[in-house]
């Protein structure tokens, strides 16, 4: 009887440098906009010194290449930090380098401008612009003071319409707060569920239907991703393949579909104010504090976690710093 060798087994390979990042960011549950901003800004930073390891590399290399964006690349102290961001993330979470310099490498300090404010003949303005579900989105981040993503990402079942109430989930911060529904959008809102219900009864018609899931939900509730509740209040045209699962669905509507239509509707508008989407949002601050409303209020509806971060719309009152009316003024 002969005897047979078993075949070697091959050793596993250690998995490559940006499989490691995407891995960790996805077991810390972080959005795929920063998996794709974190590894761009890696890759970058290991082909800016000839593909060398970035464990043979330290402070100095991470500075150099930090001063080549501000320097060379001319880029915004935004984009340096969120270079910065990347970098140390890779070495602490990534490598588990946790070394003194990872502390002193310095942060860019971005200027400090006092956000762009529509008027509200300028606001409406541009919705009358605005047509369908780009006017609607537009009409709710001014009514609401939600943030674009925060809008996009909304599910149906996120409104409450008895109470004119919507709940925003894993906001800024992954914090979750509940802001009004405007009463005058009740109606054109509900008139647009229909139109995507008929739509998310045509995906299901053909095998689809199925939406992505946050946080592992889809394997603790495994049919819970075709409900109409967890359906996107504003999904895509077309169906999409998910770049991390390779699963066929619908997303959300891009946010750059309404960044286009709301900058053609303030060229269109002849207004000179260099208005975003976001734009919306500092007015419905600003208006509300106009209105009397305690700074304390408005601070819990766009979600900040420290008050001097809406204490920035004060200034854009003309009233000083304080919010604070002249004495003069009152003469």
């Amino acid at each position: 009887m002969e005897c047979t060798v078993p075949p070697e087994i091959p050793p596993q390979q250690a998995p490559k440098l940006l499989d490691q990042v995407r891995a960790k960011i996805r077991f810390k549950h972080y959005s795929i906009r920063t998996e794709q901003a974190y590894t761009d800004w890696i890759k970058r930073f290991i082909l800016h010194f000839g593909k060398k390891h970035p464990r043979e590399m330290g402070a100095a290399e991470i500075e150099q290449f930090l001063t080549h964006l501000a320097v060379q690349g001319q880029v915004a102290a935004s984009t340096q930090n969120q270079a910065r961001c990347a970098l140390l993330f890779l070495y602490r979470e990534v490598l588990a380098i946790e070394l003194p310099w990872l502390d002193n490498v310095e942060q860019a300090k971005a200027p400090k401008r006092l956000p762009v404010v529509l008027n509200r003949d300028e606001i409406q303005a541009i919705l009358s612009r605005l047509t369908g579900t780009h006017w609607l989105v537009a009409s709710l981040l001014y009514g609401t003071g939600m943030r674009i993503m925060e809008c996009l990402r909304l599910r149906v079942h996120a409104i409450d319409f008895k109470r004119n109430e919507i709940l925003i989930r894993d906001g800024k911060g992954f914090k979750d707060r509940v802001t009004m529904l405007p009463v005058s959008l009740s109606t054109a809102l509900q008139e647009h569920l229909i139109k995507v219900k008929e739509l998310h009864a045509s995906d299901l018609a053909q095998d689809f239907g199925a939406v992505y899931m946050p946080n592992a939900l889809d394997r603790k509730y495994p049919n819970a991703a075709k409900e109409w509740g967890w359906q996107y209040v504003f999904p895509a045209a077309k169906l999409s393949t998910d770049p991390r699962t390779n699963a066929v669905r619908r997303h959300h509507l891009q946010e750059q579909a309404v960044q286009r239509a709301v900058k053609q509707a303030v060229r269109d508008a002849g207004l000179i104010k260099p208005a975003t989407p976001h734009t919306f949002r500092h007015s419905f601050a600003t208006h509300l504090l106009e209105g009397g409303y305690d700074i304390r209020t408005v601070q819990e509806l766009l979600g900040h976690s420290d008050v001097s971060t809406t204490m920035i719309y004060t200034h854009v009152l003309n009233k000083g710093g304080k919010g604070v009316l002249s004495p003069l003024d009152n003469l």
